[in-house]
């Protein structure tokens, strides 16, 4: 099959959930004998190439304004995938997605994964929250099928739109099982094994982070915060985080980290905190469960359809700085159980997120598309 990818900001992936996620499949799809084109946006700050890993790579230009940028490389992606008569367009995230209608019109098969509803996110004002609302509702009434990555959002698109069983599907995001590294580039940062709390996703309002440093705050503990990760057009909402935590120096931000420095970072923290208040399924939260570390997350939906029950991890209540003090207290003075919970939510992670799994379950979506 021919597939086009679009929506992703590009790959090879920095950061972002979505990004990996694509990264990911396409891989697998092309060792399937696929022909696989990922659309980049010219805003993508990586190396200007044609193919990785037998991946086609395909750079949009677009104009870097956080109200611009997605739209005017979704049209221009979704025109040159028409000329370029693809089997399937899979459009990533509900934004990209209020163009699906297009392709539509011209014969060709279109799939939706929705990684969130991306018009809950804080950094958006009413224009851009009005278009990604816009977006669900194309997602909902025209795309072909549609992916989500949790079982809620496929029972959201399911009851609001009125689709079919056979239209949605739920297929959850996959973790790469990397081996873990000792503490070598994170001592550039003053860290050593088990001795930081650590915090990676981007800084954005709706995951969290001022409520992890706000609860560090009033912490007595001399393990240290690692606050991992980049802004995505919410450049105030950073500094105002710096503000928050200019009295403590054991917080360290590392800016977007990727490689080794990751893997190093995942396989040598106490614990990983995701304290988000709005989810599609939590990438950050899996991989660090395949490290075998006990994580601490808010207990929305998306979070507690990983962290099944307590032996996999902590839970507190969203939003609630208290509770998640307590909740830090307990597991900074519980080494043990910390230890026993990461090796068991390790376990369960190797059994259920697999990204050859995840990548045969899409590509059954296309084979039933293109049947007949």
């Amino acid at each position: 099959m021919k597939i086009a990818m679009i929506g992703q900001k590009g790959i090879p992936a920095k950061s972002g959930g979505v990004e990996r996620h694509v990264e990911e499949i396409a891989k697998r799809l092309v060792r399937a004998q696929n022909s696989v084109t990922v659309y980049r946006r010219s805003t993508y700050d990586t190396e200007r190439i044609d193919n990785y890993d037998g991946i086609n790579l395909k750079d949009i230009k677009t104009i870097d304004n956080k109200n611009l940028d997605a739209i005017v490389y979704t049209y221009r992606a979704t025109m040159d995938a028409i000329k370029n008569k693809f089997d399937i367009i899979h459009y990533h995230a509900i934004g990209p997605a209020s163009l699906c209608f297009i392709p539509k019109y011209k014969g060709i098969k279109t799939v939706v994964t929705v990684h969130g509803l991306d018009w809950q996110r804080g950094k958006w004002g009413k224009f851009g929250k009005a278009y990604l609302k816009f977006g669900e509702y194309v997602t909902g009434k025209r795309s072909d099928k549609i992916i989500t990555v949790s079982e809620n959002l496929k029972g959201y698109f399911i009851d609001k739109y009125k689709r079919n069983e056979e239209d949605v599907f739920f297929i959850p995001n996959g973790v790469n099982f990397t081996e873990a590294k000792n503490a070598n580039k994170i001592r550039n940062f003053g860290l050593k094994e088990n001795e930081y709390v650590l915090f990676l996703a981007r800084l954005v309002p709706e995951k969290g982070a001022h409520y992890l440093v706000q609860a560090y705050n009033k912490l007595h503990t001399d393990k240290k915060l690692v606050i991992a990760g980049g802004a995505s057009y919410t450049d105030g909402y950073v500094d105002r985080l710096k503000k928050l935590s200019q009295p403590n120096k054991n917080i360290i931000y590392t800016g977007n980290i990727s490689g080794d420095l990751l893997t190093e970072l995942y396989s040598n923290c106490y614990i990983y905190v995701l304290p988000s208040d709005i989810e599609g399924m939590p990438l950050t939260l899996l991989e660090a469960m395949s490290f075998g570390k006990c994580c601490l997350s808010s207990d929305i939906l998306e979070n507690t359809g990983i962290i099944k029950d307590e032996n996999m991890g902590e839970t507190f209540k969203r939003g609630d700085v208290d509770d998640l003090i307590r909740k830090l207290n307990f597991l900074l003075d519980n080494k043990q159980l910390v230890s026993s919970k990461g090796e068991y939510s390790k376990k369960i992670i190797e059994k259920t997120y697999n990204w050859d799994n995840v990548t045969e379950s899409t590509l059954n979506v296309y084979r039933f598309l293109t049947k007949g």
